[in-house]
């Protein structure tokens, strides 16, 4: 069977590849538990140097690499390139260096006669599956902790992006990683869970959406091992009466549009006090109204299609029905159906009896809905079934504190958005999944827990 990988640009072709076959898939694995052997003997700070000589590698060839995924995935080459650069490097480099220490033996107080500690061991083999959206962000949360654990990695990386696994491939061997240690299959969801439930498999991360988790569940409910799950997303913004707005505009608009919607951590619902609410949708709009929406092989370009015309007809058929239940669109309504070409939207009288407040839209389009106070925008904020992150947006720190400690979310931020910082765990509650990535937290989780008692004498 072949993977084909239509491009969102022009709908052209763009990659083909073979499905790996049930002995390939075999092979991958057999080699993957052989690696991990010798690579868990591999001191913590080799690995990490290898990791970091990848890391390098991909950076160096970030407008190669940058170009051939707005080809894959539509983002524009103006920004494309900035994923390695930034999010990336900064993401592998703090791990890297980070990790001596954080995966070090955990010692107990001293016991006459004892010798008491907790070490911690890898998993054996972490197969990632990684998501379409920031290919190279979201699966270097999981490759490099997992490598720097002393785990083996198989990648998987979503159909619509899988030169990335194949650029990896070549990353970690000019890196000089042993062989086995790092491998990427194409596989479908079907060998895909059966890689999940074979027991050469010590962890799962996946990162996608909630019916995935789900998925990867299922596959793994016949062992016990165990998984991160890093789903979707409904991220709210609450702006206070004393936000300063200008600077709160220009964080929103881009934490709204940016990639054109399509990120789990994306601005998604508004929430603005009362008093600020009219002055701050006109100015919204007319930073909206800036987004240049074209090819993104074009460097003008600012704001690129979704990634296929299915998921642009669902963010359609999301707005439509807002409409029909009352909300406002304040920029003109595309209604050019089988296009991935979607231009930014803003929705006003919008309530939680539509969609568009409530799912994930996964697309350039955000409801923003006037509040009296701060106990409604925490209850707006909580009435969702998801948990990724929340903002604040105001002057007053200990309000920000004090609500956030109300707000039902795996990251809480005041003044900023859409952003991961490399020392905070990656997390999220409710729908938005389980365990964590990045900080020494994740890095722990690519390990499980040997405690070692020992009597000296008898």
């Amino acid at each position: 069977m072949r993977q084909r990988t239509i491009s969102p640009v022009d709908g052209s072709l763009y990659v083909e590849r073979d499905l790996a076959s049930g002995e390939a898939i075999e092979d991958c694995l057999d080699r993957a538990v052989a690696a991990q052997r010798s690579w868990r003997r591999v001191a913590v700070a080799e690995r990490a140097a290898l990791c970091r000589r990848m890391a390098e590698w991909c950076v160096a060839r970030a407008d190669e690499l940058g170009k051939e995924l707005s080809w894959q995935m539509g983002r524009p080459v103006s920004q494309s390139p900035g994923e390695l650069r930034r999010g990336f490097h900064e993401r592998a480099h703090y791990m890297c260096g980070v990790a001596e220490e954080a995966l070090s033996d955990i010692r107990i107080a001293e016991k006459e006669g004892f010798e008491r500690f907790i070490r911690r061991e890898p998993h054996g083999v972490v197969l990632v599956l990684a998501p379409w959206n920031y290919p190279w962000l979201t699966s270097v949360n999981a490759v490099v902790p997992a490598l720097l654990a002393g785990n083996s990695v198989i990648l998987k990386m979503a159909q619509q992006t899988p030169l990335v696994a194949e650029r990896y491939a070549q990353a970690f061997a000019a890196a000089g990683l042993p062989d086995g240690v790092f491998q990427f299959v194409h596989v479908d969801h079907a060998a895909a869970a059966r890689m999940i439930g074979d027991r050469r498999v010590g962890y799962v991360a996946f990162t996608g959406s909630v019916g995935g988790g789900h998925a990867v569940q299922r596959a793994a409910a016949g062992r016990f091992i165990g998984s991160g799950l890093e789903l979707g997303g409904k991220d709210p913004a609450y702006v206070r009466a004393d936000a300063p707005l200008a600077p709160t505009l220009e964080n929103l608009v881009d934490g709204v549009y940016f990639n054109s919607g399509q990120s789990c951590c994306a601005v998604e619902r508004i929430y603005v006090h009362k008093n600020l609410h009219e002055k701050f949708v006109e100015a919204f709009v007319d930073l909206a109204r800036q987004y240049r929406l074209g090819n993104p092989l074009e460097r003008e370009t600012n704001l690129g299609p979704l990634v296929r015309a299915e998921a642009a007809d669902a963010v359609r058929a999301q707005i439509q029905e807002a409409l029909d239940k009352g909300a406002k669109a304040l920029l003109p309504v595309n209604e050019e159906k089988g296009s991935p070409y979607l231009p930014p939207q803003v929705l006003v009288d919008v309530n939680h009896g539509m969609a568009v407040m409530t799912e994930e839209t996964f697309g350039p389009v955000v409801g923003i809905q006037p509040v009296q106070d701060d106990e409604e925008a925490i209850r707006l904020m909580n009435d969702s079934r998801y948990g990724l992150t929340a903002s604040i947006w105001t002057a007053d720190a200990a309000a920000a504190l004090a609500i956030g400690e109300r707000v039902e979310t795996g990251t809480w931020f005041m003044n900023r958005c859409d952003y991961l910082d490399p020392a905070l765990a990656w997390t999220g509650v409710k729908d938005s999944g389980r365990g964590c990535t990045l900080s020494r937290l994740g890095l722990e989780s690519f390990t499980r827990p040997k405690s070692f008692h020992l009597r000296l004498s008898l």
